[in-house]
């Protein structure tokens, strides 16, 4: 007997869910179940801050109702551009703040030039 696609993809959710579950259940951690696809673990952050850490698992189908299949490699290649141009962009920020405060301190110093002449 075949298994139909949904229920394939439902099998392989639960089966890592499961698996990812009991081995951070092995590590002492409390582990919740909190919806068919997720697991939610209490947390405390180094400032004493409690919180809950959310993990999602999930078969995706693709775009268009699966007619065009999830492409989990092009994906990570997106993401690892858009890491690159954030950082590309930040140090281009960094750059633009370093040169308009030199300018800033310039117009400063001009500001109390002027100002000593006139008192002066």
């Amino acid at each position: 007997m075949t298994m139909s696609r949904k229920s394939e993809r439902e099998l392989i959710r639960a089966q890592f869910l499961e698996a990812v579950a009991s081995y951070l259940s092995s590590l002492d951690n409390e582990v919740l179940r909190v919806k068919s696809n997720e697991i939610a673990l209490p947390v405390v952050g180094c400032e004493g801050n409690e919180d809950f850490l959310v993990i999602t698992f999930k078969v995706p189908t693709g775009a268009d109702k699966g007619m065009t299949p999830y492409d989990g490699y092009a994906m990570a290649d997106d993401y690892e551009m858009s890491c690159k141009a954030k950082a590309d962009k930040a140090r281009e920020n960094e750059k633009r703040k370093a040169k308009k405060m030199a300018r800033d301190a310039e117009v400063r110093k001009r500001k109390a030039e002027i100002s000593a002449k006139r008192e002066g």
